[in-house]
């Protein structure tokens, strides 16, 4: 089901553009409400929302309830996520945790430990190189080594 030693496309950030960052050896707790891209290399615990997008370093950790346009996740993350665009879980991710989102794609590797609500038109998800098409507003559930779509 899944290949090996093929990665899925860069993500197109500007990195430059960073609005919010927790830097590595940072511990930050609370409320984070920006309009622009927030990234966590550090720790944070709390909740994230953002007009932008979310993205967790490989270094990052976060325990946080996150509403953001689009998540990438390159460390971990513990907590629900609501985001109108996509989560993109990296190699190196680890989610637990709920999500409903427009478009799902998982990286062989990488960890998912919840459910998940598609909720556009058009859903795509994408495991390692699989790609389903999920009706939308439908239910997925992740299990190790297992996809079950209700």
């Amino acid at each position: 089901m899944f290949s090996k030693g093929k990665k899925m496309k860069a993500v197109n950030i500007n990195f430059e553009k960073m609005d919010t960052l927790i830097g590595k050896g940072t511990l930050c707790e609370g409320f984070i409400n920006a309009t622009g891209t927030v990234r966590i290399d550090g720790e944070f615990k709390g909740e994230i929302k953002t007009k932008g997008d979310l993205i967790i370093g490989e270094d990052g950790k976060a325990e946080a309830a996150v509403n953001s346009r689009n998540v990438y996740i390159g460390g971990s993350l513990r907590g629900n996520i609501k985001a109108e665009g996509k989560v993109e879980l990296m190699v190196t991710g680890k989610l637990n945790g709920d999500i409903i989102v427009g478009d799902l794609f998982i990286e062989e590797g990488a960890i998912f430990n919840g459910n998940c609500k598609m909720q556009n038109n058009n859903c795509k998800m994408q495991i390692g190189e699989v790609a389903v098409e999920v009706e939308p507003n439908k239910e997925v559930q992740m299990k190790k080594n297992k996809e079950k779509v209700l």
